[in-house]
């Protein structure tokens, strides 16, 4: 009998041998813990339920746990499921006959969910502001994972958990509004430090990759550091006002192609605000074109067209402590013509401080005030540095222009938002400008009052510039608010391409840019006199005299009467509420190939006196001009003019650059003689006793644009008082 209960007891402990045996290497399947499982879950989240086919249940007896697994099961949450692959866990026994938590370890594979679904899971299980705030960034993508997290004895998940998994085809709203799209990388997840792997993403139609993002997570922030890529793209100016203050839409960039590669790192704290932003960038600048409108480059750079162009810059982008700097060199086009530039720029605070170096060597140059050319394809480099403060205000610190032995110092120069001076504290210019000649002067800020010094000065554009403009200086188009003393010393001073005055001095007062007071004092090379004086009455005129002892530099610009050769000029103006009132005497003179005065004289059958035009001049010994100006409108009031061969009086007006309209009459001397020699008692006196036939001369009219005049003669057998009182107040004074 005793055999025989060891035989069974024997059998029961084989075949109990063999289940374990059986357990621990094959395990079984059954639904029976199911419900226990259940349970062990809602423990941990009454929120929380799992739905569970099949369990596969291994005996480890190291440890005297059950390891269960089970394939295809779902996590459901507010009636929406989580997918997965299977679950793993280790189940204690010990724990459980103790009525403690049994669960020691799970490990989660997923299938692809949605990445909404999963961050809602995650609420569910732990809510905070930050996962809130994540949900509402998130607008598509699906995640997949492999989640491994152990218990303590309470249930608490340790910190030795592990999460692994990928992302695919996200797209994020971020708090600006700016959207990323196309988002696809891999994670690695333990406790504090989050690792991202792989990742792809598009943000303003720039494609960007990153081998590594590393996140730290410290409690009151997030530290987040890695490398980022990006291929050849084009590039969205929005982009940077994700990184900076400023606003870059609207700064006339376009057509950017670039790529780069960068190291970042930064803060993010846990409302999403960003914070000790560090970047190193490598950027290879393909191509940008930048537009900006500018009249003033365009009187600099003949070429210009309103856009530059940047091809193939090397750039090294820093960025930390808010400031950020811009280390680059490449060429640049202007109109198709390139050059090379190399800069360095440094954002602080708002400002940008920079320091730039532009080889012209292609591209032409021009400063019409100081005739002053350089041609293509002739080398020169432009120096720059300076500041452009936050208020569009920009301040150059120097300005160097050097082209073989030419050179142009600025120092000390402050513009506005306008590109107006503000002030000057230096210029020097040792120049050889497009009339070949040179220029040697200094203009230099002592206090609030300047020293104008030099031995050579080519004025001469200078000079056409302020009488075309009716303007007494050039200064309002280049000074802002100019208030100061000009104190003037010059060697010799060109007012034309051939004519100069030697020892020009004296001083030019400026109150908000206009002469208040002037008075220069200068001689020709023959020792004829210079006299310039602009004084300003109590009741706001500007009073102008002019006196030359060779007034032919000066007279030739009206075109209408150039050719003076001879003779001396005087000048006088009142000028008050932007209009003008002027007399222009001129004393013995001579005028050669006027085409308007030649077609005149023909038209009167005066040949001969045309012919004079041609060969020695027609001589005048009296010439007087009273006019008066008015924006860009002229009106002659008169025009007189008395000499051996003919006499001309004429009124009408002109129109800049748009229309000439004047009248009047011409008579020949023989015939004025006879006309005042009729005259009883005066006749006698002034001419002597001579026969004549009738009066003759002939009224005419010019008109038209300037380049297209068209003349008008009529025969005149009268000649009308005016010009008869006029003429024998002339006779009178040559007498």
């Amino acid at each position: 009998m005793i055999k025989k209960i060891i035989k069974y007891f024997l059998y029961f402990l084989i075949l109990i041998f063999i289940g374990i045996l059986y357990l621990s290497y094959f395990g079984v399947e059954t639904k029976r813990f199911n419900q226990l499982i259940k349970n062990e879950v809602s423990k941990v989240n009454k929120k929380i339920s799992i739905e569970l086919k099949d369990v596969k249940i291994l005996l480890n007896l190291s440890n005297f746990s059950i390891s269960l697994k089970t394939y295809e099961p779902n996590l459901v949450f507010d009636n929406k499921k989580i997918k997965l692959k299977n679950i793993k866990t280790n189940f204690s026994l010990g724990s459980f006959l103790k009525k403690e938590f049994a669960i020691k370890n799970v490990s989660i594979s997923t299938k692809e969910n949605n990445l909404k679904d999963i961050v809602n899971f995650a609420r569910v299980y732990q809510n905070s502001p930050q996962l809130f705030i994540f949900n509402k960034m998130i607008k598509s993508g699906t995640l997949i994972t492999d989640i491994n997290f152990n218990f303590n004895d309470k249930g608490k998940i340790n910190k030795d958990y592990s999460i692994k998994g990928s992302v695919n085809d996200a797209k994020f709203r971020l708090l600006n509004k700016q959207i990323i799209k196309n988002i696809n990388l891999s994670f690695d997840v333990k406790d504090n430090q989050y690792l991202i792997n792989d990742t792809k993403f598009e943000f303003n139609q720039i494609k960007l990759l990153s081998k590594k993002i590393e996140i730290t997570n410290l409690n009151k922030y997030f530290l987040i550091k890695g490398d980022l890529k990006n291929p050849e793209s084009l590039f969205n100016p929005e982009v940077l006002s994700v990184y900076f203050r400023n606003n870059f839409e609207n700064l006339g960039f376009s057509n950017l192609n670039f790529s780069s590669d960068s190291n970042f790192s930064f803060r993010l704290n846990k409302k999403f605000k960003l914070s000790d932003i560090n970047i190193k960038s490598k950027i290879n600048l393909k191509k940008l074109d930048y537009k900006l409108n500018s009249l003033k480059l365009k009187s600099y750079i003949p070429n210009y067209n309103g856009l530059f162009k940047l091809n193939d810059h090397k750039i090294l982008l820093v960025f930390n402590k808010d400031q950020l700097s811009f280390t680059g060199k490449g060429k640049f086009f202007i109109d198709k013509i390139s050059d090379e530039i190399d800069y360095d720029i440094l954002l602080k605070d708002g400002d940008y401080i920079f320091k730039t170096k532009i080889a012209l060597n292609n591209n032409p140059l021009l400063i019409k005030f100081l005739n002053y050319s350089k041609e293509k394809n002739k080398s020169s480099s432009l120096e720059l540095e300076g500041l452009f403060k936050k208020n569009k205000s920009l301040i150059f610190n120097k300005i160097l222009f050097e082209e073989v032995a030419n050179k142009i110092l600025l120092e000390g120069v402050s513009l506005n938002e306008n590109f107006k001076i503000n002030y000057l504290n230096n210029l020097e210019l040792d120049i050889l400008n497009k009339n070949e000649k040179y220029n040697k002067i200094s203009l230099k800020k002592n206090k609030k009052n300047y020293e104008l010094n030099g031995e050579v000065f080519d004025a001469s554009a200078l000079v056409e510039q302020i009488l075309e403009s009716n303007n007494n200086s050039g200064v309002s188009s280049i000074f802002n608010d100019f208030n100061s003393n000009i104190s003037v010393k010059i060697d010799k001073t060109y007012i034309d391409k051939i004519s100069y005055i030697n020892n020009l001095s004296g001083s030019i007062n400026f109150t908000k840019n206009k002469i208040n007071q002037l008075n220069l004092q200068s001689n020709f090379s023959n020792n004829k006199k210079l006299t310039l004086t602009i004084n300003t009455t109590e009741n706001n005129e500007k009073v102008t005299t002019l006196f030359s002892g060779h007034p032919k530099p000066l007279v030739k610009r009206y075109k209408f009467i150039k050719g003076f050769e001879d003779g001396v000029l005087d000048f006088q103006s009142i000028k008050k509420n932007n209009t003008s009132k002027s007399i222009l005497i001129i004393d013995n003179f001579k005028v050669k190939e006027v085409p308007v005065l030649a077609k005149l004289l023909t038209l009167a059958s005066l040949q001969g006196i045309a012919d004079l035009l041609t060969g020695e001049g027609i001589r005048f010994t009296d010439f007087e001009m009273t006019f008066s100006n008015k924006d860009k409108l002229m009106t002659i009031d008169e025009i007189y003019a008395i000499g051996p061969a003919i006499s001309i009086m004429m009124s009408g007006y002109i129109e800049s650059e748009k229309l000439v309209s004047l009248r009047g009459t011409l008579v020949p001397a023989t015939t004025i003689n006879r006309a005042i020699a009729s005259i009883p008692l005066i006749g006698d006196i002034l001419i002597g006793k001579k026969a004549g036939e009738g009066v003759f001369g002939v009224s005419f009219k010019i008109k038209g644009p300037p380049k297209n005049l068209k003349t008008t003669v009529n025969p005149i057998k009268t000649l009308t008082p005016r010009f008869i009182t006029r003429t024998i107040e002339k006779i009178k004074k040559n007498n």
